[in-house]
């Protein structure tokens, strides 16, 4: 079970937020049900009907009294959509109210002619925080995710408590980089006759399927989509070209100094982002800590479920407790 937010994101575009532990919440949590949509100004309502605070739900205790809920927002990242991170939501859900993006172009949001700028997606992912009622929230981005969420925190550090920057690299990519991830692009075999199909070669048949990688061909089978003629994916890929043009040129470390709320760097050994350069971002970062989770890639979250589970959750309940620990009161 799932319960979908409509948010309206720049310039008027039509978002998809998600709430996957649906199935474990009461009250604020279930107003739309089993994947029925609830508007912006329902949710919020009947958030504020249930908390009588911006950013927690409450969900009823053995005995009775509620408990408030710390809002999250978990941005996937330029291949993902929000239903890749239900796990994660489903397993933070008692103690977060932990909410999933599609971001613009992707999943069951809008996918519009443009713009796919950073500018765009920042705005978008602050729309969903001020209209669900999520802040002070904790941003937990996946690469393109990750950008987003430490942008975010420099924009509206009023609204961000915490971030959580999962395999994202803080240097410009130049445009040898562009050039190759336009070729794979276009290398894809479309359509793909089944989703076996599809599993098969992005989890062997592709050449940066190397090793074989049974979780990345599941990873990519989440975002197709089925059309008269077989399986594509619910993405433009001229979208994603778009999404990545600042990235060529764009490095971010005056960015990341900036960044005054807790942040945490996560890698996996076999993941996009290297060791020193991740040990940099801390650096700068005021407030940086890292992690590395042991035989991951840069599919970290799902390579190691359990494991990244665990950080995460250690993290973000530091980072609030430390918040708390500095309120006036």
């Amino acid at each position: 079970m799932a319960t979908r937010y409509d948010v309206t994101g720049a310039g008027g575009l039509r978002l998809a937020a998600w709430d996957y532990g649906t199935a474990t919440a009461t009250g604020a949590d279930a107003t739309a049900g089993s994947g029925v949509t609830a508007s912006p100004a329902a949710a919020a309502a009947d958030l504020r009907a249930a908390t009588g605070a911006a950013g927690t739900a409450r969900r009823p205790l053995p005995g009775g009294d509620p408990e408030p809920r710390p809002g999250m927002l978990l941005l996937h990242g330029l291949l993902g959509r929000a239903s890749h991170w239900a796990a994660t939501a489903r397993r933070l859900s008692p103690s977060y109210r932990a909410l999933a993006l599609d971001q613009r172009g992707h999943g069951r949001s809008g996918k519009p002619a443009g713009p796919y700028t950073p500018e765009a997606y920042v705005r978008d992912a602050l729309a969903a925080v001020e209209q669900l009622d999520l802040g002070p929230v904790t941003l937990v981005g996946h690469s393109m995710g990750a950008l987003t969420a430490w942008q975010c925190a420099v924009r509206r550090p009023d609204l961000v408590a915490a971030v959580v920057l999962c395999d994202m690299r803080a240097s410009a990519l130049g445009e040898k980089g562009q050039r190759e991830w336009a070729d794979w692009l276009a290398s894809w075999p479309l359509p793909f006759a089944t989703l076996g199909d599809v599993r098969q070669w992005f989890g062997v048949d592709d050449p940066r399927a190397d090793p074989p990688d049974p979780v990345r061909g599941d990873f990519f089978a989440e975002v197709m989509s089925e059309h008269e003629d077989g399986w594509r994916p619910s993405y433009a890929p001229a979208h994603l070209l778009r999404s990545r043009e600042p990235w060529i040129r764009d490095a971010h470390w005056d960015e990341l100094a900036r960044v005054r709320c807790p942040a945490l760097v996560v890698r996996g050994p076999g993941g996009e982002l290297g060791r020193a350069e991740a040990q940099e971002m801390v650096r700068v970062l005021p407030r940086g800590r890292y992690a590395e989770i042991a035989d991951a890639g840069h599919l970290v979250p799902w390579d190691q479920p359990d494991a990244w589970a665990e950080t995460l959750e250690c993290f973000v309940g530091d980072a609030l407790a430390e918040r708390a620990g500095a309120s006036p009161g």
